[in-house]
């Protein structure tokens, strides 16, 4: 929450908090400011976000393109994360903590197969939402298309692929495409993709959640 209060492409409507809370905070004078104790805060809220004493009311950050976003980073070696179908907002939220600690470029998703903005993906995120890119497409495979020739090798994350991430990657330009948990990626994501990558994890467990094997994948490109 503090990082949406200091991001100024964030639209905040309203305040609520306790007296206690919203004491430790530089808050403009013309944002509308509600006290309330915890037990209000916790009705404002769902189950799983607590609150900490504090609960805001924002506007969603403007749409980002794909195009915008790629001329941006022009030039830059960041990796790109695209995510296929994963809609869990915990996962999503972990990703993008995960792409600002490792400095990611951004994250790229479907608009129909990716949660919207939300407490618990905000509290997942934990700040992340409001630093790292997030692009939103109507068609992946196209986005894909448009991220190849920016430049990128698109490397899927799958199991069943024969060489390692590090193998694949090289010193490539790598746009990281991860599939939801269980499922993976569809077959045309992988179709659109130059190479694909296995991590190299023990026989011993089959797969990583998706948000795990994104923080994994972006250290091994951090750390070449």
């Amino acid at each position: 929450m503090i990082a949406a209060l200091a991001n100024p492409e964030r639209t905040v409507r309203r305040i609520w908090g306790t007296r206690e809370a919203l004491q430790a905070l530089d808050l403009p004078p013309v944002l509308p400011i509600t006290y309330a104790d915890a037990a209000d805060l916790g009705r404002l809220v769902p189950p799983d976000a607590p609150h900490q004493g504090l609960v805001i009311e924002v506007d969603p950050l403007d749409e980002i393109w794909l195009g915008d976003l790629l001329e941006a980073g022009e030039g830059d070696r960041r990796p790109l994360l695209v995510l296929d179908h994963v809609t869990d907002p915990h996962n999503v939220g972990a990703i993008l903590r995960s792409a600002a600690a490792f400095d990611a470029l951004g994250i790229v998703t479907q608009d129909r197969h990716a949660p919207p903005e939300s407490g618990s993906l905000a509290r997942a995120a934990s700040g992340a939402l409001e630093v790292v890119p997030w692009v939103r497409v109507v068609n992946l495979a196209r986005a894909l298309d448009e991220i190849g020739e920016a430049g990128f090798w698109r490397i899927g994350l799958a199991g069943e692929a024969s060489g390692s991430l590090a193998q694949v990657m090289g010193d490539t330009r790598p746009a990281l495409v991860l599939g939801a948990e269980g499922e993976g990626m569809r077959h045309n994501t992988a179709a659109h993709c130059d190479d694909l990558a296995r991590l190299p994890i023990s026989p011993k467990v089959e797969s990583l959640n998706v948000s795990n094997a994104a923080a994994i994948a972006l250290y091994a490109a951090a750390a070449r």
